[in-house]
């Protein structure tokens, strides 16, 4: 057995979230296979015992998608070997436990003279040691200016079914099941190998200014984003200010010419500098957002490659030290919350206004936020991205207090609330929140989505505990 720095050491089958820290569950086992064959092995193991598999890989989901209370915890971090890598259509294949560096080092060992040096388009910011089958699995995004989430990069993937068989899944072959599994959260069996898309790797040029709401949602129709390929807004985050969720930090980047050069050593935050903007957030939100935009305005200019540019320092349990310095280590934990709400782009201006004044009256503390561009999913059966939107994720401080919880729970879904009466959207990957109307409203398919659950796995072997609550949650009468 393998214990993984989310597992307490002193009993390896508590598990918990990276981040939030806020899905302590208990498992049964933790199964760490390695190859198809494995995998194979072990789901048929559990028809046999008649044992319910849950599956994770990063454990960074906070939603209770990746473990489920007295399953067999299927830990897919071990199975991460590239299998194959197409250098003349630009596709890799590799399974489903590899990380995004792994990716991109595989991408970078694999280029040839005379042909193209392929990389990724695009994966999660804030974070690198996530999964490839997690981010099918939540159908995860990036700050591409254009770019629709990961199913648009996906080729074809291998699953292994409820039986223990094997699917591959494509446009082409069982197409139901590539739309349902690319967004499905593991309900449908276990990712095995992912085909993805890759893209010629280039090289960008950042450039970084400090913009409002109603100029970041310009920036598609007012920039040619066939050159201009990323951006991420990092708004205001001081509650006490005017600008406070108005202004931001841009940063966008451009195609350069493939004979600039992109030096090895240049300015960057190293991991005791974002402990200390971190410990600032928590403090003095009015002086990191001066010190952020001054340290972002003075890397204007720098020149990156498309691939390497999207990898970022993400500090594992931040929290502990953070609560040491705070003083209530000894009373109770805390941790940030994320949530991601979606609203069409010209409404971002009047929501991030509602939104200010909501946490304003909450007490909640914005630790960290980002605005990024999304545009439409046409592809998968539980669309989060049904329209281009604009992405607004806030980052929220919570005490581990029945109080702190109670107040955070209240503010996610008054955001929510927010959103949908601009007829926008939440995502699914973080807590479980919700309302049975949001989620309704937020997700008109999310029946359907469960029936087919039953239809395709009618003995339940795969479970979480973020199914459960919904299943629950949708067998309960309406309060309407």
């Amino acid at each position: 057995m393998n214990n993984h720095p989310a597992s307490d050491p002193a009993d390896p089958l508590l598990v918990n979230d990276l981040h939030s820290a806020l899905n302590p569950t208990r498992v049964a086992r933790i199964l760490t296979p390695r190859g198809l064959d494995e995998i194979v092995a072990l789901v048929r193991e559990s028809i046999t015992a008649n044992a319910a598999l849950s599956l994770c890989g990063g454990r960074h989901a906070m939603g209770g998608q990746q473990f489920g209370t007295d399953t067999w915890l299927v830990d897919l971090s071990h199975h991460n070997n590239v299998l194959t890598f197409d250098t003349e259509r630009g596709l890799l294949t590799a399974e489903s436990g590899i990380q995004w560096p792994a990716i991109i080092a595989a991408c970078a060992a694999h280029a040839r003279p005379g042909q193209p040096a392929w990389s990724i388009r695009q994966k999660q910011t804030g974070a690198d040691r996530l999964s490839l089958g997690g981010a099918l699995s939540a159908n995860i995004h990036g700050r591409g200016l254009r770019y629709p989430p990961i199913v648009s990069d996906v080729e074809a993937f291998t699953l292994i079914d409820a039986r223990g068989d094997i699917r591959r899944c494509s446009r082409s072959e069982n197409p139901d099941l590539f739309r349902l599994v690319i967004g499905g959260y593991g309900l449908f069996g276990i990712i095995a190998d992912v085909t993805l898309r890759l893209i010629p790797r280039a090289k960008v040029e950042r450039r970084v200014e400090i913009l409002t709401l109603d100029a970041l949602v310009r920036v598609p129709e007012e920039r040619d984003t066939s050159t201009w390929l990323f951006g991420d807004f990092q708004y205001a985050i001081d509650e006490n200010s005017p600008d406070f969720l108005k202004l931001g930090v841009f940063s966008a980047y451009h195609r350069i010419a493939d004979d600039e050069s992109v030096p090895d050593e240049q300015k960057q935050l190293r991991a005791d500098d974002w402990e200390r903007l971190i410990h600032l957030a928590h403090t003095d939100r009015a002086r990191v957002f001066q010190e952020y935009s001054r340290y972002y305005l003075s890397t204007d200019r720098q020149r990156y490659w498309s691939d390497t540019h999207q990898l970022s320092t993400y500090l594992d349990h931040y929290h502990v030290a953070q609560d040491e310095r705070s003083g209530h280590a000894h009373t109770h934990r805390a941790s940030e919350m994320i949530s991601e709400l979606y609203v069409p782009r010209a409404s971002l201006t009047a929501f991030m206004e509602k939104a200010a004044a909501l946490l304003r009256t909450s007490g909640m503390a914005v630790i960290y936020g980002t605005i990024r561009l999304i545009e439409r999913d046409e592809e998968t059966f539980l669309a989060w991205a049904r329209e281009p939107w604009a992405c607004v994720i806030f980052n929220l401080h919570v005490d581990h207090t029945p109080d702190g919880l109670a107040r955070a729970a209240d503010t996610f879904r008054a955001l929510i609330d927010t959103a949908l009466a601009f007829n926008g959207s939440y995502f699914l990957t973080y807590h479980r929140w919700a309302r049975r109307d949001q989620i309704e409203r937020a997700y008109p398919q999310f029946r359907e989505f469960l029936r087919l659950k039953d239809l395709h796995d009618p003995h339940h072997r795969f479970q979480s505990d973020s199914w459960r609550h919904h299943r629950t949650l949708f067998a309960a009468p309406s309060d309407t």
